[in-house]
């Protein structure tokens, strides 16, 4: 009787025992089928998610509506310009600003012979080759006046309404630095560049915070053609520096025509046989160079793509452009046909048009759009969404939508 009663209780206790592994088991199961069902879940949802950004990118358009049209007069000989959302019109006679909708913000009146602009974000300066003044406003108003005292040959503005001018002297060019933000003939930096020592100063760039300015100089030095590319820092790293001049790069046998920030820590500039690449927000030092085997055309950038217009050797398309992120790695090549007056880039979107034509391009080349405008067309500016683009017309803010 004791083994039968030893044996019940044996029997008992592994069938206790089992059934705590049977439960712990299924709770186990359980948890691991939730789990999986979660990740197969987040699966669906991430290839849902890339299925419907690759529709997206790769979405083409076929036609354009109107959306909004308002009604402007726009004086004739004036050049229309994306001011921070805005729309600027300059010419000869006078400059001003109006909204999506054609209300008027500011106006400007002068008298020029040749106007020069520069557009830095929200700001820009307009002033006259070999004039004295340079008007300063934002995209709300205006926001002061420089007197140069000297005659002018190049400018350009910051995004913070620092102004940096290049003026003529008598033996030598004169480089100053004015507060834009105030009506004033006193430049907070004074410099100057002769022939035989720093050479002319053939372009000039401000970042968009006023701390950097690049300047591209042209010299002969022991009757070979030299050009530099200097950089100086008006912050606290370059006021203990000579002239605040922070760091430069020297190019043989070329002429850099062109130098230009992107964003605070970014620039390039280009050359008739290269495209060079800046970093640095103190001490900008050059990340790469691309050379370049065919002549610039037309130069086109924003903060973060530039992009070099090429008349296309092969024959297949009239143009060539060729997309560069701010690293100055070549991330695209697009070929196109259409006699362009203007380039946009638009977060992954290039705008190529001209008064009738436009052309949209993905930067995975997808042609996204390829049609006419109804009315000549002297402007474009994307608006916050990928397919609405605000115009100018010859008479008309006109808001378009692409279908």
């Amino acid at each position: 009787m004791a083994n039968i009663r030893d044996y019940l209780k044996e029997k008992e206790k592994r069938q206790k025992t089992e059934k705590k592994i049977d439960y712990k088991e299924k709770i186990r199961s359980h948890k691991l089928a939730i789990f999986y069902r979660i990740v197969l879940t987040v699966a669906l949802v991430v290839a849902a998610v890339a299925f419907l950004i690759i529709q997206w990118k790769n979405k083409v358009y076929t036609q354009s509506t109107i959306t909004s049209s308002f009604p402007v007069i726009i004086v004739q000989g004036a050049t229309a310009k994306a001011l921070g959302g805005n729309i600027l019109l300059y010419s000869k006679d006078g400059a001003s600003c109006m909204d999506a909708k054609g209300n008027a913000v500011w106006n400007r009146t002068y008298e020029m012979q040749t106007p020069l602009i520069s557009i830095c974000d929200e700001m820009t300066a307009i002033g006259d080759y070999n004039g004295r003044a340079i008007y300063v406003m934002d995209k709300n108003g205006e926001r002061g006046t420089i007197n140069t005292n000297l005659p002018i040959r190049d400018f350009c503005v910051s995004g913070s309404g620092v102004v940096a001018a290049v003026l003529d002297d008598v033996d030598i060019t004169r480089i100053y630095v004015y507060n834009g933000n105030e009506n004033t003939d006193v430049p907070i930096v004074y410099g100057k560049a002769t022939m035989d020592k720093s050479g002319y100063p053939v372009s000039i760039s401000l970042a968009p915070n006023g701390n950097l300015m690049a300047v591209s100089y042209l010299y002969v030095d022991s009757g070979n053609m030299k050009s530099s590319v200097a950089f100086y820092n008006f912050g606290e790293v370059g006021k203990n520096e000579t002239d605040n001049y922070v760091s430069g790069f020297d190019y043989l046998d070329t002429i850099v025509p062109y130098v230009q920030f992107m964003d605070n820590d970014s620039a390039f500039a280009v050359s008739d046989d290269r495209i060079v690449f800046f970093s640095g927000a103190e001490r900008p030092v050059n990340i790469a160079s691309d050379f370049l085997e065919d002549e610039v055309q037309s130069i086109y950038y924003n903060e973060n793509y530039v992009g070099l217009v090429f008349h296309n050797q092969s024959g297949e398309s009239a143009y060539r452009l060729e997309v560069y992120n701010e690293s100055g790695g070549k991330v695209h090549s697009q070929l196109f046909d259409i006699e362009y007056t203007d380039i946009v880039f638009n977060k992954d979107q290039i705008i190529i048009y001209n008064d009738l034509d436009c052309q949209i391009f993905g930067m995975n080349g997808v042609e996204k759009f390829a049609g006419n405008f109804e009315k000549n067309t002297s402007l474009v500016i994307p608006t916050s969404s990928a397919y609405r683009y605000v115009v100018v017309t010859s008479d008309s803010i006109d808001t378009i939508e692409l279908k």
